[in-house]
């Protein structure tokens, strides 16, 4: 089966030395350093390891888990052990998601070569594998774990284990039909090919045969004006369904006489639902193709809590990887506690707690190393500053040496500016969001001079308020430098982002300006929605808000963002290290225009006069009904892969997150022991009032009558991205990866709800 793949992998020295294995240490702290035998496997595609060469040998990982590989001074725990084990023989397997990194340490320089240059040959197949290469891999996987004696072939019993392994349960006889069928050599097990045969009389879609009768005249193929009927009448894609139809079919359609003819066969036609042109997320919300130039305020904006912490609030590990990880996910806006370390450099952490500490120059580092990888516009650096004079002066240094250009020190064009720039004009820039001291134009104007003086009181206390002991100036210089609690050489490098404490909208408006931005914890964000959420709406319609976690959630849990994001609230901060529902809403907003991080709000949440209220909304919006069949689903992957005979039993919620009229969810009935091909077609029936801020989550879960249904996958999209029609949805896991090629197939179709059926 491994040869589906290596036929296409390149004959390479490396890998034939991976191939023979290695054996190196693992390391996952100073004190637990163990040698451990690695291999890549046959297929090339997954690497095992064992205590020694020969040994019995365990998954370490597969190559399509891995995101990229680093060389060994560019990770911290290998930079810790540089007295002990040279960093050249070091390298970092970084994976996707919230997987911990693998340390290695090889024995020598050129065997930590031999593994990073393979490694990274592999990881750059992989992204590359069309859509049929990765079913290979797929099905190749499968082989490997049905093969249990490994000799290449598949017997009778081993097919009815792996139908187990793949959620299958079927009737032995007719399983026994389908393996006579597909072993055509007559050899009594199944090789390569003959495997595919078999996955592929598995796999076969009545309810798409259906379909692809209901359109085409003959039951063999669509013809052109067949497809662009299709297209119309049930994928809604209006007057460019002519083009699309000719597009689709060269893009499909496997046969080249069905090309040239404009024609459509059965494989052409399950090859374009199944593909990105068919999925529910429609592909032209996938480049940047939202207004990049209106000022800052008007987009939510991809933010991060306490992003040091890769665990919980008081005494998880503080690491520059929180940073890397946030920012490749195109996290915007990240958050750097600071305060006094040892020999005069300022260290990183959660004050007060056991959580460890960090540099704050590493930090630095990181973020200028990776602010631009995933998205060119702008990043924010939430400052929380708890340092001294001193160590100020050692942050501004850094700051300005490590960031060089990339850091925003003068507003742009060197003049004052009347509102927020945008996202394209700070494009590559990084900008410091953080205290600052009394600006002199601010002081111009006689009248002004009283409401100065007030808003310096009020910055002044709330700087006491936060952290008096760590804010306080030398004691020699207390006579001195009254005002000496804020290095000016830090104040200086807030441009655009002044922090300052909020007391009421009344007071904001007559005595704060565009450039200052308040946070909220996430308690007092609630109530001021309750309460006067028209009037939070026009305040975000004109200055920056960050909303973060209550203090409570110490275990690093997250709040529902939605309810923020209806408010208008831009900086809605996040505990990225935390999986669940709440990073689901968070990913699934900022899935579109390229992942860049910014996304422009509805128009009503960006007008300072706006009366949308997030509690009470009323017209000019109009409601839509939502109604979606969901169909069928394919190949499902089980919920605990430890339990052979397990096989589930999947139902699917549909969720809806929005205003709070709009929030509610609903499910379909359970199909009892079917993971590979549930059908359901069942209909759920939502009524939207509005869309613009509505998000969609489709959960697949797994039945269980004894306790909590245990989560399968999940999809999660914005209202204003989902195609009609007959869609796939491909589910992602907990961590947000893909579990290629389990789906769900679905019909959607939304109607404007008349005046009539609202009155």
């Amino acid at each position: 089966m491994a040869y589906l793949l290596q036929g296409r992998l390149p004959i390479n020295q490396d890998l034939l030395l991976m191939q023979k294995g290695t054996m190196m240490r693992k390391v996952r702290s100073k004190s637990w350093k163990k040698l451990r035998f690695f291999r890549l496997q046959d297929d090339g595609m997954t690497v095992w390891h064992a205590r020694q060469a020969g040994g019995r040998a365990k998954p370490s990982f597969s190559i399509s888990d891995v995101d990229t590989v680093r060389e060994g001074h560019e990770s911290e725990l290998l930079r810790n052990l540089a007295e002990e084990f040279p960093l050249e023989q070091g390298f970092t397997i970084v994976f996707h998601g919230r997987r911990s990194n693998l340390d290695l340490v090889a024995n020598s320089v050129q065997e930590a070569q031999t593994w990073m240059q393979g490694l990274q040959l592999l990881v750059g197949f992989v992204t590359n594998m069309d859509q049929q290469e990765r079913l290979d891999q797929w099905l190749s996987d499968w082989f490997q774990r049905g093969d249990k004696n490994q000799d290449g072939r598949m017997s009778f019993g081993e097919v009815q284990r792996l139908l187990h392994l793949m959620n299958v349960e079927m009737d032995q006889e007719y399983a026994f039909q389908l393996f006579q069928t597909a072993d055509t050599s007559q050899s009594g097990t199944l090789e390569g090919e003959e495997f595919v045969e078999f996955y592929k009389s598995l796999t076969q879609r009545p309810e798409v045969q259906e379909l692809f009768e209901k359109f085409s005249s003959d039951g063999q193929k669509l013809t052109l004006l067949e497809f662009v009927d299709f297209l119309q009448e049930e994928q809604k894609e209006g007057e460019r369904a002519s083009d699309l139809a000719l597009e689709l079919i060269d893009r499909y359609e496997p046969s080249e006489s069905g090309k040239l003819r404009h024609v459509l066969s059965m494989d052409g036609f399950l090859g374009y639902l199944c593909s990105k042109d068919g999925d529910i997320f429609n592909p032209t919300c996938h480049p940047l193709y939202q207004d990049m130039t209106q000022p800052l305020n008007h987009y939510y904006i991809n933010s991060s809590h306490n992003t040091y912490l890769v665990g919980d609030q008081l005494c998880g590990q503080s690491s520059v990887e929180g940073y890397i990880r946030a920012l490749k996910r195109g996290c915007r806006c990240v958050e750097v506690d600071i305060w006094d370390g040892p020999s005069g450099e300022p260290i990183v952490y959660h004050g007060h707690t056991l959580t460890s500490r960090i540099p704050f120059k590493d930090v630095v580092a990181a973020i200028g190393q990776y602010a631009f990888q995933t998205s060119d516009y702008p990043v924010i650096l939430s400052l929380e500053n708890h340092c001294s004079w001193e160590q100020q002066e050692i942050i501004v240094r850094h700051l300005t040496e490590i960031l060089g250009d990339q850091l925003l020190t003068t507003a742009l064009d060197g003049q004052p500016p009347t509102q927020l720039p945008s996202p394209e004009d700070l494009r590559g820039k990084i900008l410091v969001k953080g205290k600052k001291l009394m600006l002199e134009e601010e002081e111009e104007e006689p009248e002004a001079e009283l409401e100065a003086e007030q808003e310096a009181r009020l910055d002044l206390e709330a700087q006491l308020e936060s952290e008096p002991q760590d804010l306080s100036p030398r004691s020699e210089d207390k006579k001195k430098k009254p005002k000496a609690i804020l290095c000016p050489a830090l104040s200086a490098l807030v441009v655009y982002l002044k922090a300052v404490t909020f007391y009421s909208f009344t007071h904001s408006r007559e005595h704060y300006h565009f450039y200052e931005t308040s946070s909220f914890s996430e308690t007092k964000a609630k109530s001021l929605i309750k309460e006067a959420g028209d009037e939070f709406v026009q305040h975000n319609a004109w200055q920056l808000s960050r909303v973060y976690p209550s203090g409570l959630r110490t275990d690093s849990s997250n709040y529902n963002p939605q309810e923020f994001w209806n408010a208008g609230c831009q900086m809605v901060a996040m505990n990225m290290q935390t999986a669940g529902l709440e990073m689901d809403l968070c990913d699934g907003l900022f899935r579109q225009n390229a992942g860049c991080g910014y996304v422009l709000k509805p128009d009503f949440l960006r007008d300072a006069q706006s009366s949308f209220h997030p509690e009470r909304p009323i017209s000019p919006f109009k409601a839509q009904t939502l109604i979606i069949q969901v169909i069928s689903g394919q190949q499902l992957p089980k919920v605990d892969n430890t339990k052979e005979q397990s096989i589930v039993d999947p139902l699917v919620r549909v969720e809806i997150f929005g205003v709070r009229p709009d929030t509610t969810r609903q499910e379909t009935s359970y199909v009892e022991n079917n993971g590979f091909n549930p059908y359901w077609g069942q209909t759920l029936c939502f009524r939207i009032l509005v869309p613009e801020l509505a998000l969609l989550r489709f959960v697949v879960k797994d039945y269980d009558w004894k306790s909590r249904n245990d989560f399968i996958g999940q999809y999660t999209l914005p209202w204003s991205c989902m195609q009609q029609g007959y869609r796939h949805i491909h589910l992602l896991s907990k961590d947000g990866l893909s579990l290629h090629p389990a789906s769900i197939f679905v019909h959607i179709c939304t109607q404007e709800v008349s005046e009539e059926a609202e009155s």
